[in-house]
């Protein structure tokens, strides 16, 4: 993405099935499950790099000995650090031998992260608060193990207000407004709830409380304590947790929002946000690996049962297609192959762009997480050439001549390598004028492969968000190439509306398509359009969120995607260019067709699969007319 947007979390959660010396007799050491989840965490990093947490429960502890162990970190290689300091505990010294550390009774015993049951966590803040008390996962503590609670999620609520308003009211004085004290205290309270009614029940039943601690341990309902505390839940969630005692889950949004993946066999169940790195963790292949159904939860007890189990009503499916498109990690087959057909699908619109004019076109790409989507593209355009070779070789009869015939079957896509990133180049000029000559130059040109003021350069991108790097980057560096024109292709659609789900798209001031779209109303006198719009987003405020409605798509209804495409190439070109530029976006129907089973369209469409949605669209276009420069949800 030429415009860096950060996004959701990742989440790991592993549960030993076997005692820690199976793990050293079958695989050579006890540490089995803590490389799991180092490399699984690792094979995560894309998905957050403001912070990581790794908490250890040892399960069956006696008495007196600590059980629960938590590391995290906001520190540059957050995961590093954490692992680094974990496995500082690990290192001989005088008064422990090389055979204690490698004896896995005695690690239990008295090491830290010596135990069954491990949850990790990759943070991107979408709060704006990277303090380490923000970093999960994070833990509600008690002297009773199944009143314990820790949590980690990959989730943005935009109703906190609502669910902080409720705690409140049942007398609580949380110490954050955040959506994460807010799930925090939300799940503790009917933990507490259901902890006090089994209590009474054993007590009733005349049992010591002694014993009442271990029946609690084995018949807390877990599921009931997640049906019970999600009802007020209006966001994308992924949510792994733990109880003190062992019992431990994750439960997944009902739209499938957010997603996440599991494996499980009579060794180990991993839970993770992606479906490959499960797969590359463990050498299992895909069909072992099973996606989380929306509105369920995995829910593993102490005693080593797993069952996957509704905890709230499953909605239509709206998986997130920006998944699809760019943040979750290529190496999955199914995302691989729709990232391609993403690019397929803009080849004959591409096509017309440059007039079929293929000798004097140069295509590539710019970022390397576009290079799918390229293949894609190039597929597109060689299915044309097929096609068109034919028509040719047909028109020449039967006696073609020799030369005309090679230069048709020879005639090829121009692919290049046009843009190189120097990954060692940092911008630590922070003056704005200065700092854009820098930034100019993150990128390299290939130069003398494109014919000066003949070529049309066709770079791809798998979405433009902003535009900012484009205007003040990537274009001033392409013209150095002097090309006739340059066209910009984004495998998405135009980027119109907040995410309120996890991903760092809050402000619509941000959004190339929506400042176009305004200067379109301006320009074609139409700018009365744009208070109407803000007098009825601000006559919905105190309304419930549930009959509010997205009033912002009347901003984007006068025009087409074709003048919003030629608006926003209008505001992007620098002055100081010389090469004409296009832009060329996806369609939402397109994006469809290569994503079926991923529609969570909100971006593109306005169309949010919560509520609470259209409350945070409707407070962003009441933030953006006002000039405050904030998030519409916290």
């Amino acid at each position: 993405m030429s415009d860096q947007v950060k996004h959701e979390c990742g989440i790991v959660l592993i549960r030993l099935l076997k005692p820690l010396e199976y793990y050293k007799q079958k695989y050579g050491t006890w540490r089995y499950g803590l490389n799991k989840l180092y490399l699984l965490m690792e094979k995560q990093h894309n998905r957050g790099q403001d912070g990581a947490g790794v908490v250890n429960l040892k399960i069956d502890q006696p008495a007196g000995k600590k059980y629960l162990f938590r590391e995290r970190s906001n520190l540059n290689n957050p995961i590093q650090d954490v692992f680094a300091r974990i496995f500082r505990h690990f290192e001989y010294d005088d008064d422990h031998n090389h055979e204690q550390f490698c004896d896995s009774d005695w690690a239990k015993d008295n090491l830290p992260f010596a135990g069954e049951l491990y949850m990790g966590h990759l943070r991107y803040g979408t709060f704006g608060n990277d303090s380490l008390d923000h970093v999960h996962p994070v833990m509600r503590e008690n002297n009773w193990r199944s009143r314990n609670l820790v949590l980690a999620g990959n989730f943005n609520l935009t109703n906190t207000d609502e669910i902080y308003d409720a705690l409140v009211e049942l007398g609580q004085h949380p110490k954050d407004y955040s959506d994460t004290v807010s799930i925090l205290e939300n799940v503790g309270h009917f933990l507490d709830e259901e902890n006090q009614l089994l209590f009474r029940q054993f007590k009733n039943d005349g049992f010591k409380n002694r014993e009442i601690s271990s029946f609690i341990e084995r018949d807390l309902d877990v599921r009931k304590i997640l049906e019970r505390s999600s009802k007020r839940w209006d966001g994308g969630y992924v949510i792994a947790g733990l109880f003190g005692h062992g019992d431990a889950f994750v439960a997944r949004d009902p739209n499938g929002i957010r997603p996440a993946s599991y494996y499980y066999d009579d060794e180990i169940v991993v839970v993770a946000s992606e479906r490959p790195v499960i797969q590359t963790a463990l050498n299992v292949r895909a069909c072992q690996v099973q996606e989380l159904k929306p509105g369920h939860a995995l829910i593993i007890k102490k005693d080593g049962r797993i069952s996957e189990e509704m905890v709230t009503v499953p909605q239509e499916r709206r998986s997130c297609s920006f998944e699809r498109i760019y943040f979750s990690r290529g190496s999955d087959k199914s995302i691989y192959l729709e990232r391609k057909e993403l690019g397929r699908l803009l080849a004959p619109k591409v096509l017309e762009m440059v007039d079929h004019n293929l000798k004097d076109t140069v295509f590539s790409y710019i970022p390397n997480t576009a290079e799918t989507a390229f293949y894609g593209m190039i597929e597109g355009v060689r299915s044309y050439l097929v096609n068109w070779r034919l028509e040719q070789v047909k028109a020449m009869g039967s006696t073609p001549d020799s030369e005309k015939l090679e230069e048709v079957l020879s005639l090829e896509p121009r692919v290049e390598k046009i843009a190189i990133k120097d990954v060692k180049m940092r911008t630590f000029i922070t003056a704005d004028t200065s700092r854009d000559d820098m930034v100019a130059h993150v990128y390299d040109v290939t130069y003398g492969i494109v014919k000066n003021q003949v070529d049309t350069l066709v770079i791809i991108d798998d979405s433009i968000v902003r535009g900012t790097t484009l205007k003040k980057s990537i274009l001033k560096i392409l013209d150095r190439l002097h090309p006739k024109k340059i066209i910009i292709v984004s495998s998405a659609p135009q980027i119109r509306y907040p995410d309120c789900y996890g991903i760092d798209m809050a402000k619509l001031g941000d959004f190339c398509a929506f400042t176009a779209a305004i200067e379109l109303l301006k320009d074609h006198g139409k700018a009365a359009l744009i208070d109407e719009v803000y007098q009825k987003c601000k006559s919905q405020r105190n309304l419930p969120k549930e009959e509010m409605v997205n009033y912002v798509k009347d901003i984007y209804r006068p025009f087409t995607d074709e003048q919003v495409s030629a608006k926003i190439a209008e505001m992007l070109k620098p002055e100081d260019i010389d090469a004409e530029v296009d832009i060329v976006y996806q369609t939402v129907e397109n994006l469809h067709i290569a994503c079926p089973n991923d529609n969570g369209d909100w971006y593109f469409t306005g169309n949010y699969p919560t509520p609470g949605g259209n409350k945070v669209v409707n407070t962003a276009f009441i933030n953006y007319v006002e000039g405050r420069n904030e998030r519409a949800y916290c």
